[in-house]
């Protein structure tokens, strides 16, 4: 007996299609390696549908008012929380996630930040009016910039999915959004509930491949793109829009430090980086998996370190014992397997370091120590359930470490001395810095990195002012 798999389809000016050629894609459990679903692999056809919808239905979106569209955010939330359980058991399905951690940790903030948005829409801000040169009163006006393509990652499908769509849809732009072809399941059922809320067109939903992506971007409708992904997709992504000057918003990579001082709270240390390094199996940019310890605690620390990785649990996500699951997809654990095989002959793997099962893409909570700063583990993302462990002997050698990569998007310092922390925090090269804590995020503050992490903001009232433009009228007073 054969189970017939789950037909997922796109979301375009208010009704649910497959590819226009009829192409799909297998959906896969990364926690059974079965399919269980299909997905168009939409064409130019497709994206080409979905840009004229979008764009059919700004100027109607743009001119409402910002309560109009705070009152259709709000509704989005309150609709998200009422189905919680369906939104869960398909990013659970479909990403391997434990489901009592995706309920308890992703679903709240996530509707929290779609309300955020809602009240961001009636905060707009700009210079105030007024008499700059005699006889004139300049205005600032900020607009929302168009139809805005916007392309999300497999790590985080459904949050991520809300920090793309809710700032466009909150300033008044329209949106063409592409999920992963690895994980679309969550982010069409969120179009299924958007479609009772939000007029035709506002909201579109192209599943599809890399291909489907660049299509997109490339596309002339889009007055902005937007990406979360790789460095490498980052880069294809600016250069393809720079051709007709899009506006580009892009979060990239990250390789955190985490620099531990000699008078840190070691077991608090510990816990808490054990936590924020092995969750969502270290699939996230913001995780603490470059670790860097004062020479004099670091045997204590590594010793107490790989207790902790033993005692961390991976498995099925209807195990309430799991702290994560499985690697997204194959290409991902063979990967991070081949970060650790090709670990140079002066590393030590503390924990860890192998698959877990051979059924699913699982890997074991791991710790790497005796690393130099130029080894491939230290200076790349691993993207995966493993911390890395350096010493460093001062304040001065902790910042060269902590800032000589190429990444810039988060980092955090664990001190007992305010100065330092202060310190560290002025001079650590990344776009975010925690002080005794490490990942926490709030809708209030912004996300996003420099260097090769990428540019532009997440969340917050920067993420929200990305998209919208500044415009200057001036009139004169004798007319």
């Amino acid at each position: 007996m054969t189970t017939e798999l789950r037909r997922l389809r796109n979301y375009i000016g208010g009704e649910f299609k497959d590819a226009a050629d009829g192409r799909t894609t297998e959906v896969v459990n990364p926690a059974t390696g079965e399919v269980y679903a299909t997905a168009p692999l939409s064409g130019q056809a497709d994206v080409d549908a979905a840009m004229a919808a979008a764009a059919a239905a700004f100027p109607g979106w743009r001119d409402t008012t910002p309560a109009e569209r705070q009152k259709a955010l709000l509704k989005i939330a309150d609709a998200f929380e009422a189905r919680a359980d369906e939104l869960v058991a398909a990013e659970s399905e479909n990403t391997g996630k434990p489901l009592g951690l995706t309920a308890s940790e992703e679903l709240p903030p996530m509707v929290d930040q779609i309300r955020f948005f809602a009240g961001a829409a009636r905060l707009l801000e700009g210079r105030s009016a007024g008499e700059y040169m005699d006889g004139m009163t300049s205005i600032i006006r900020r607009e929302p910039v168009g139809v805005c393509a916007q392309v999300a990652p497999w790590n985080y499908p459904m949050m991520m999915a809300v920090w793309k769509f809710a700032p466009a849809i909150a300033a008044g732009n329209t949106v063409v959004l592409k999920p992963s072809d690895t994980t679309p399941a969550s982010t069409v059922l969120m179009a299924e509930i958007i479609d009772s809320v939000l007029p035709k067109g506002v909201f579109n939903v192209v599943c599809g491949d890399r291909e489907t992506g660049k299509a997109m971007v490339e596309h002339s409708t889009p007055a902005m793109a937007s990406i979360t992904g790789s460095v490498r997709a980052g880069m294809q992504v600016a250069e393809s829009a720079s051709k007709d000057v899009k506006r580009v918003h892009l979060e990239l990579g990250g390789k955190a430090p985490v620099v531990v001082f000699e008078d840190a709270d070691i077991p608090k240390a510990v816990e808490d980086i054990a936590v924020a390094g092995y969750f969502n199996a270290g699939q996230d940019c913001t995780a603490a998996t470059r670790v860097l310890v004062h020479e004099s605690i670091h045997d204590e620390f590594v010793a107490a370190l790989a207790k902790a990785a033993a005692d961390t649990k991976t498995g099925a996500p209807d195990d309430e014992d799991v702290l994560y699951g499985p690697l997204n997809n194959p290409n991902q654990l063979g990967q991070v397997a081949g970060f650790i095989e090709r670990l140079p002959a002066h590393a030590k793997v503390e924990a860890g370091g192998h698959r877990v099962g051979e059924k699913g893409y699982f890997y074991a909570p791991t710790v790497v120590s005796g690393l130099k700063q130029d080894d491939e583990i230290i200076q790349n993302e691993v993207f995966g359930p493993v911390i890395t462990v350096q010493s460093f002997t001062d304040e001065s050698q902790a910042l060269e470490y902590a800032n000589g990569v190429e990444f810039a998007l988060a980092s955090s310092v664990w001190t007992k001395d305010h100065g330092r922390a202060m310190r560290m925090s002025k001079n650590l090269d990344f776009g975010c810095v925690w002080i005794n804590t490490h990942i926490p995020l709030v809708a209030e503050m912004p996300h996003g990195g420099f260097k090769k992490s990428g540019y532009g903001k997440d969340l917050s009232a920067y993420g929200f002012e990305d998209y919208t433009r500044i415009k200057h009228v001036m009139t004169s007073l004798d007319s």
